[in-house]
């Protein structure tokens, strides 16, 4: 797809990166190389006008509540506070590869740490976002915990997100584990309200919950393939779609 044909269907957008995102697959820490795809995936619909925040994740680095349950002598708020710390390297090495590909950024963060980013302020993120720069929102909500996955919701909320994209490295939702079972069956539509029914591992409950109480979609897409996060802006049906389902025209 062409950078001039996408024709973007929402407005402002709050894409979810989990830590995966920042290496290579089966891989901990920073591949820059992969920070570099994204960056450039991101770069082609910021030339579209979308107005775009991104919650990063942290887990290629630490997953705070992995870590205090292996860990006797961290308590489990201080592992939560790690966690959080590990989404703001992420968010910095996003910062420099989009600046690099001359997309202007700015990094909040839900702990204050001026010397590297800004607090995340509603109104001043939606500025920023009015003014063409994507916004990086990381350490989570600042309280243990909190996944990122809950953060991206009430981000979302906060700022009258149109809609939550999910990227990840499967290409949607699927009824059962399709690693282990070949024949789960994958869903193209399904409302919040069944994948809380059904316990499905789109994200975690509370976050499906503010997404429901604003209706706010979700989308959950495999940003791997090349391609495919244009494609879900432009409102063709990748991945699986969280919300009232779309009925064509």
């Amino acid at each position: 797809m062409s950078e001039l044909a996408i024709q973007p269907v929402y407005k402002r957008v709050l894409l979810k990166l989990s830590g995966n995102s920042f290496c290579r697959s089966g891989e901990s820490g920073i591949t820059m190389a992969e920070v570099s795809n994204v960056s450039e995936q991101i770069r082609r619909i910021h030339q579209t006008g979308v107005q775009l925040a991104i919650v990063c994740g942290g887990g290629n680095i630490l997953r705070g509540r992995d870590f205090a349950a292996v860990s006797a002598s961290i308590q489990a708020p201080t592992a939560h506070y790690m966690g959080m710390l590990a989404t703001v390297i992420n968010g910095l090495a996003l910062q420099d590869a989009l600046e690099n590909v001359g997309v202007p950024t700015r990094l909040q963060t839900a702990i204050r740490m001026e010397g590297v980013a800004e607090p995340f302020i509603r109104r001043r993120c939606v500025r920023h976002l009015e003014k063409g720069r994507v916004v990086i929102l990381a350490a989570g909500t600042g309280s243990p915990f909190v996944t990122t996955d809950t953060a991206a919701a009430l981000r979302a909320r906060e700022i009258n997100a149109d809609v939550v994209l999910k990227a990840t490295r499967v290409d949607g939702v699927y009824a059962d584990d399709p690693e282990k079972n070949p024949h789960a069956i994958r869903y193209s539509d399904i409302t919040h309200q069944e994948v809380l029914r059904q316990g499905l591992k789109v994200m975690d409950a509370q976050a499906v919950h503010h997404c429901m109480e604003q209706n706010i979609p979700i989308v959950v897409f495999n940003y791997q393939k090349p391609g495919n996060l244009e494609r879900v802006i432009a409102g063709e049906k990748i991945g699986t779609r969280v919300g009232n389902p779309v009925r064509d025209a």
